[in-house]
């Protein structure tokens, strides 16, 4: 591949570009996007959140924002999508723009150019961190964020379990290829353990033990953070309570440690 050939995107009103991926779908990486981007916010800095899983959006219900259609604002003779924000974050997403219960069949080529949109017309202002939730896999949305656009780096986020380990493999060599590959940030090891809320001091390791750790040694990558997951979690996403994860000592600990090894 000629990669003098390939014309890049600079958005240099954003500082860093931070994509969460899986080869697996169901790790909870959606969850862990969406804690890492109100994680940066609450420190103070200004964040943005990017929902490119154009399949299965998850940002309109995390961030309570189901039904929602953004304003159009015309910039400089250029119309201009306006961002939701919540908790501190500001929210794009392609759920924003298609009927929840209706199924998004798109071909490649259409869902890499909704992705090119939603990136270039969102009006996100100054930001100092826009982090990218995309699909599971190593598909079109993928291809085009490294052909076209300049991440800073990609967090892989895994769950213990060896059937997980094996996919998220793949995503790694997807992002580390010499051609178009961009810097592994390192490996978040979501639902690594079950804490009872009104049990803090125990620990049940439900989904195995050490997968995240064994990945990140394996491809000579940092173990970035291990989340927690407790009985009160599922409800305050599907709620769209994000705020609600950080009253849980565990978990708010465990994403700040991941807000601050990518700083």
């Amino acid at each position: 591949m000629d990669n003098n050939a390939i014309q890049k995107t600079n958005l240099s009103n954003i500082k860093k570009i931070i994509i969460i991926a899986s080869g697996k779908g169901g790790v909870g990486k959606s969850t862990v996007a969406a804690g890492l981007a109100v994680s940066l916010a609450l420190e103070g800095y200004s964040t943005g959140l990017l929902d490119a899983d154009i399949y299965g959006p998850s940002a309109p219900t995390l961030f309570n924002l189901m039904c929602e259609m953004p304003d159009v604002e015309l910039i400089d003779g250029k119309n201009y999508v306006t961002p939701f924000t919540n908790f501190g974050v500001k929210v794009m997403s392609i759920g924003f723009f298609i009927d929840p219960a209706e199924a998004v069949i798109w071909r490649g080529p259409r869902a890499s150019s909704g992705l090119t949109q939603l990136l270039k017309d969102t009006n996100w202002g100054e930001l100092d961190y826009l982090i990218i939730d995309t699909p599971p896999g190593t598909g079109d949305v993928h291809i085009t964020l490294l052909q076209n656009f300049m991440p800073t780096g990609v967090i892989v986020v895994t769950t213990p379990q060896e059937m997980a380990l094996s996919d998220v493999k793949k995503a790694i060599n997807m992002y580390s290829d010499k051609q178009i590959g961009i810097p592994i940030l390192g490996v978040v090891e979501n639902m690594s353990w079950f804490t009872p809320v009104n049990h803090p001091d125990e620990k049940y390791y439900i989904f195995g033990n050490g997968g995240g750790e064994r990945l990140a040694k394996e491809f000579n990558v940092p173990l970035l953070a291990q989340i927690p997951i407790n009985e009160k979690m599922c409800k305050s996403c599907d709620n769209g309570k994000m705020n609600e994860l950080f009253t849980d000592p565990a978990i708010k600990a465990a994403f700040e440690q991941l807000a601050d090894s990518i700083q």
